[in-house]
């Protein structure tokens, strides 16, 4: 049982929004008026933010604004942010019990689902968050992207496939304004895309595209949108989706204005969403990507679909699988490799149905890639609500240096160069000033070393002259 005269001692693994979120309601709960948090929120990225600062696309500055508000949870007194520290490698989920009451993960999700079709290993065959973690200046992806076709296609209907086909279709200089760094604009610059197809296998009412980026594909004037009239269908289960859901219908009317409309003046770049085609073999010559292959499908009358057996080849140079999002398995923790999650019942950790004491979870790695970024705070309450209920019952872990001094004598030990709070409003005005030589707002760091640099210059080691 925890001592209750101190606060409670809280690890947060993942500084991503749905990290934050946990931090700040348990910083707004009854516990930490009476007996207080202490909240230590650990990153393996030198910077916070997660998929806010490696996921988003450059162009959405809106999105990106979601920072201003965690910021406000980070500034608390309560709260540490530990930052380019690995779990599994420089701290032990061992460790973590002997510091804290709770361990809360919420590492999200990185990697890409898999697709199972022939053809998937090609060369010039790619996952979305490959090409996202790339224009992004994520430090831990190659610095250069082949962008040497003149067809891609995008396979999937969800926010992502939208990013990736709005990003491939734009051109360098459009994109140069926001905070891409130097070698992604040049990668961009030189980008020889002219045609991007985006698949879906079913139709307009069942795409998980949201309203406003999907109009946003048509404010730039390098870009028209095309969709095929012949596209435009609905049954009985697409009709009653548009009913029930005002965003639904608002997706399946612009699309329906794409299809009807006409040709754009001046768009030197086409970008075609194509629904009904279910695509089943990316094909290849000399082991590279040459085409892709689809199969018609038709409604079935309950808003899913049905194969046709009708089969187009397309002429596609590159393709993009953006089909979801997968977690990370993580070293000492369950998971279920199907679902892509850690076994967990409203945020308890199970382990072959039992409860694993203190250890918790939130996010996307808690019930999977869905959602928009503000669901993940139902997630924290819910979580943040199990840890108080187990705390009440006596239920949490007994840490045996439960002192905030201890983990940093843990990490210094070791001679991990963490990051800080403090650290990241350094590395914040470095990049500013970055921007502001150019005219940005901001021009984002993409090497470890140098962001460190500009975040801790004390920590950094400098080789001897």
């Amino acid at each position: 049982m925890s001592d209750t005269s101190r606060p409670l001692r809280v690890a947060i693994v993942g500084a991503g929004p749905a990290g934050i979120y946990a931090a700040d309601a348990l910083m707004k709960s009854d516990t930490a008026k009476d007996r207080g948090v202490s909240i230590d929120l650990f990153e393996r990225m030198p910077a916070p933010f997660g998929l806010i600062r490696y996921g988003v696309a450059p162009d959405h500055p809106r999105i990106k604004g979601i920072i201003t508000a965690l910021h406000k949870v980070l500034d608390k007194p309560q709260v540490r942010l530990i930052g380019n520290v690995d779990y599994g490698t420089d701290i032990t989920l061992d460790e973590l019990r002997d510091l804290y009451d709770a361990v809360i993960f919420s590492t999200g999700a990185t990697d890409d689902r898999a697709l199972g079709i022939p053809g998937i290993d090609l060369e010039g065959s790619y996952g979305a968050a490959q090409f996202v973690a790339w224009y992004d200046g994520h430090p831990d992806f190659p610095r250069t992207w082949p962008l040497d076709q003149e067809k891609v296609a995008v396979i999937g209907v969800g926010n992502v496939a939208l990013d990736v086909a709005r990003v491939l279709a734009k051109t360098g200089d459009e994109l140069l304004p926001t905070e891409i760094p130097a070698n992604v604009y040049e990668g961009l610059k030189a980008n020889k895309a002219v045609e991007v197809h985006v698949f879906g296998r079913r139709g307009p009412a069942q795409a998980k595209f949201t309203p406003l980026e999907l109009k946003e594909l048509d404010h730039s004037p390098n870009i028209e949108v095309i969709v095929a009239p012949e596209d435009i269908d609905y049954d009985e289960g697409s009709a009653v989706a548009r009913r029930g859901s005002k965003i639904t219908d608002q997706v399946a009317t612009i699309i329906e204005n794409y299809a009807i409309r006409d040709p754009k003046q001046g768009a030197i770049h086409k970008l075609y969403l194509h629904f009904f085609e279910n695509p089943v073999e990316i094909l290849g010559e000399d082991g590279k990507v040459v085409g892709l292959r689809t199969e018609r499908t038709q409604l079935d009358g309950t808003g899913n679909v049905k194969p046709t057996g009708k089969h187009t080849d397309w002429e596609i140079g590159a393709v993009y699988r953006a089909v979801g999002y997968l977690s990370d398995n993580l070293p000492q923790i369950p998971f279920d490799h199907q679902a892509g999650v850690i076994p967990n019942e409203a945020g308890r950790v199970f382990d072959e149905g039992s409860q694993l004491t203190g250890i918790y979870t939130t996010g996307w790695v808690k019930r999977g890639p869905v959602g928009l970024i503000g669901h993940t705070k139902g997630d924290a309450n819910e979580t943040v609500d199990c840890i108080l209920e187990d705390m009440t019952n006596g239920a949490l872990l007994s840490p045996s240096r439960p002192a905030e001094d201890a983990l940093i004598e843990i990490l210094e030990a070791k001679s991990i160069p963490f990051t800080t709070w403090d650290g990241w409003y350094r590395l914040d005005e470095h990049e500013r000033a970055l921007g502001a030589a150019e005219g940005r707002e901001r021009v984002k760091v993409v090497e470890r070393e140098d962001m460190l640099a500009a975040s801790e210059p004390d920590k950094v080691v400098r080789p001897s002259s």
